[in-house]
């Protein structure tokens, strides 16, 4: 059994044993093993006997006497300095762990290295209202909970990233915590987390919003025995604390000035004070009285001002030491402000100020990041969906966190998503609304060549290139007679071609990927002074997205392959090829060695996941025609391989991969297999299985280098026998293998590939050298004899017939041979001087 990693809780207890105590005696109902459990409480001078009743009450609990009251930052620092674990857990004592609050937690940062803090969803002490599910910071400093004391409907129990974390409950690695110094002491409490969630961010960390890590909280239990003046004091003067440290220059800047009037106009309004009581025109002379009275809420404003300019050379060191480590812009994080131009004072005058001063000073530029994105794919969107459905589907999923998203399908669609649109459309013409409402359109596949006249938009076009079309048809079509498979070739290459001649940005699977790109833009003109000069790496214009995998673990459901499945029991060991049988692929050789091991070992059993594609335009292979023929000469079909032939659902999917002890696959060397990016080891990954795969392609090379499994020879009967048998049998090796991807998963998070793609849409752009207007205001190419001409609309126009005809013949295939075809007779008719 793996041993799970040390977790340290802290509590910080100000006078309150008996919320404490409760809080610690509540760890005994958690799921999580007490000897990798360490409960410390800083005791921060409550005086009396707090610090001894605890001790009494709760013997394994470490309590730390601070000594002094050094505030809930304080005390949390110094409670992490007495820590042992490589987790924290940060409680309030007047809270309470849901049984799931640590398991929950840890899972999350196993999954995903990139995750530096957890965010619990925080209820009411019943459980029944919501105190924390996500947050907000006005661009004036001050965060706020959103959603607080709403009824828990469930709404808001999908995984997401948050600006910060509550301190009531959360989780954070140790050494991220010290490396970027806990939290600020200077705060002394309220929006210490605040800051350190802001701070996380800039620096180029996630913090994760996870609803099955659930606590219960009595709110402001902690705040009711200093009073309401320091807390307005202490949230006025950390607001500016927390903006002059975490702001770029740009933004500070801009917000600055404007918060400093705010804030003395909320005091203002507090107190119910006449702005206007010493306007001279109003008080003419023969006033000699020195004072006048000043509610306290008014000084508690004014005096945050005053204090947070007693440190200002301070906090301008540390603002210095953040600026100069920051990986992630204001822009990039804007949208994890939520609602930043709130106002959150329902003070008249105060309301007033607030919107003149940000239309003054143009703050709503700094978050005015919400822009309209179209995803267009050309496979089925349903609840069987095959890899490029499934990769503009986590795309727009993705995308919909920071922008109004629409995802179209040119087959069908039969499912829905509760924050993006999305449909099917039948013709090409049918895409003409969604183009016209787009800010960008991102694609994969045929659909320029369906819909031409997408080259010659004015919108900004994200071409995801993920998939190299032209290489998967030189194996699809091996075999075929005369001088077709050319053709077919070089229509696709032709596709492809005018993508890369107007795309503004591009996305490939891998760096292998990204040097074959860069040749065939070459070919393009696109390699080009404009595009060189505005970036030399060229990463603005093609960047490495590779296939995702999701960050939220496989959670079983139900058996699905073992003890399920006739002829396989519980007890067997299951080896998965979690993909589609296509040509360029070798299964031969594994359904050969796998009748090779058999022998030795009769509990082994190979499972295809699903053989036939749930896009009705990709034909059944002739490679798992072959697979199966093999299989059922050597009499291992319903014994030793299995075949599932329908695809299976995409949240069945999971129960499938937990089943399996070994994920396979196994490909010919060949061009395709050089530059493809195999998507299927990310369902390995996913599900934490080893992986046995033929060595030469871009996973095979992350296979070996960080010892995920093992990589064999293209058609080593004997080593591909032999590395089954070591990655099923050897215990020892397999769980070095699981634990190299625990190491790599996250890496390949859909939050992680997917960054390029989210700083581009951020502040898309229009690439440099598509940035000239022509004569008619079009937008046209500074390079001079491009490949194809963009500016040329074929007439497909309402040719939907034809379009069904050409998919129902061929697939893709077809259909990009006539559209190609229609387009080279168009431009030879126009260059001899036709219409």
């Amino acid at each position: 059994m793996p041993v799970e990693p040390l977790v340290s809780v802290v509590l910080v207890n100000y006078k309150g044993a008996d919320d404490t105590i409760t809080c610690l005696k509540s760890f005994q109902q958690v799921d999580w093993p007490a000897e990798s459990l360490e409960l410390i409480v800083v005791d921060n001078d409550s005086g009396g006997d707090d610090a001894e009743r605890i001790r009494r009450e709760v013997p394994s609990a470490v309590v730390v006497e601070a000594g002094d009251n050094t505030g809930f930052a304080g005390g949390c620092n110094t409670g992490v300095r007495h820590a042992r674990g490589e987790i924290v857990g940060f409680i309030n004592n007047d809270a309470r762990p849901a049984p799931q609050w640590i398991r929950a937690a840890v899972d999350v940062l196993a999954h995903d290295r990139s995750v530096a803090s957890v965010a619990s969803k925080v209820l009411d002490w019943d459980g029944t209202h919501i105190d924390y599910v996500d947050g907000s910071l006005t661009w004036f400093g001050m965060g706020y909970k959103r959603e607080v004391e709403r009824p828990d409907t469930g709404e808001w129990d999908t995984p997401h990233d948050v600006l910060f974390g509550t301190g009531a409950a959360m989780f954070v690695r140790k050494d991220v915590y010290e490396t970027v110094g806990g939290f600020d002491e200077r705060f002394f409490m309220f929006y210490e987390d605040v800051d350190l969630g802001w701070r996380l961010n800039l620096l180029g960390w996630r913090v994760r919003y996870e609803p099955t890590s659930v606590a219960f909280h009595k709110h402001h239990a902690s705040m009711n025995k200093f009073g309401s003046y320091r807390e307005t004091f202490l949230l006025e003067r950390n607001a500016l604390f927390s903006m002059i440290k975490n702001y770029g220059d740009v933004a500070l800047a801009k917000t600055l000035a404007p918060a400093l009037l705010l804030a003395v106009t909320r005091a203002v309004e507090r107190g119910e004070i006449d702005p206007g009581a010493l306007d001279l025109k109003r008080s003419p002379g023969g006033d000699d009285v020195g004072e006048m009275p000043v509610p306290k809420v008014t000084m508690a404003g004014l005096l945050a001002i005053a204090d947070a300019a007693t440190d200002i050379d301070g906090l301008w060191a540390e603002r210095d030491r953040l600026q100069a480590q920051r990986r992630r812009s204001d822009l990039e994080l804007a949208p994890l402000f939520r609602q930043a131009i709130e106002p959150a004072f329902p003070l008249p005058r105060y309301l007033k100020a607030h919107g003149e001063l940000v239309d003054l000073f143009g703050i709503g530029e700094l978050f005015a990041t919400r822009r309209r994105i179209v995803v267009i794919t050309g496979d089925p969107l349903a609840a069987k969906m095959a890899g490029p459905a499934m990769r503009a589907w986590a795309i727009s999923e993705h995308l919909a966190e920071e922008h109004d998203v629409r995802l179209v399908s040119t087959s069908s669609a039969s499912i829905t998503h509760p924050k993006v649109s999305v449909s099917a459309v039948s013709t090409p013409d049918q895409l003409r609304p969604h183009e016209a409402w787009a800010d960008i359109i991102v694609f994969q596949g045929f659909a320029m060549a369906s819909a031409p006249w997408l080259a010659r938009s004015g919108k900004i076009i994200v071409c995801d290139i993920y998939d190299p079309m032209h290489l998967e048809q030189l194996e699809q079509t091996r075999g075929q007679e005369g001088d077709q498979r050319t053709r077919d070739v070089a229509n696709t290459t032709t596709v492809l071609n005018q993508q890369l001649a107007r795309g503004d940005f591009f996305l490939c699977a891998s760096e292998k990927q990204r040097h074959f790109w860069l040749g065939q833009m070459a070919g393009v003109g696109r390699l080009n002074p404009s595009n060189y000069d505005a970036d030399s790496s060229l990463n603005s214009l093609l960047a490495v997205v590779p296939f995702g995998l999701s960050s939220v673990p496989p959670r079983r459901t139900r058996p699905a392959i073992k003890g399920v499945v006739p002829g396989i029991s519980e007890s067997d060991k299951v080896v998965i090829w979690a993909g589609g049988v296509y040509n360029w692929f070798d299964p031969l050789t594994l359904v050969r060695a796998v009748d090779q091991l058999r022998h030795r070992r009769p509990d082994l059993r190979m499972f295809f996941l699903g053989m036939r594609n749930p896009n009705p335009h990709v034909p059944e292979m002739r490679m798992a025609a072959a697979t199966r023929e093999l299989s059922d000469s050597l009499g291992l079909t319903g014994t030793h391989v299995f075949f599932n032939e329908e695809w299976v659902d995409i949240d069945d999917r999971q129960n499938y991969l937990l089943d399996a002890d070994v994920g396979v696959s196994t490909h010919f060397q060949h061009v395709e297999t050089t530059f493809a990016f195999r998507t299927r080891m990310l369902d390995y990954l996913w599900a934490d299985l080893p992986i046995v795969a033929t060595g030469g392609d871009t996973f095979g090379d992350l296979i070996a280098a960080e010892g995920l499994g093992v990589t064999v020879g293209e058609q080593d009967v004997d080593a591909l026998a032999e590395a089954l048998e070591r990655t099923l049998y050897d215990e020892e090796f397999a769980a070095s293998c699981r634990q190299a991807v625990d190491r790599v998963r996250g890496e390949y998070s859909w939050e992680t590939a997917l960054r390029p793609l989210m700083e581009f849409c951020r502040a898309p752009r229009r690439a440099p050298d598509l940035q000239v207007p022509d004569a008619k205001g079009r937008e046209r190419s500074l390079v001079p004899g491009r490949l194809l001409d963009t500016g040329y609309q074929p007439s497909l126009r309402g040719d939907a017939g034809l379009v069904r005809q050409y998919l129902a013949e061929g697939g893709p295939t077809e259909l990009a041979r006539r559209v190609v075809g229609r387009v080279r007779r168009r431009t030879v008719e126009r260059l001899r001087g036709g219409s």
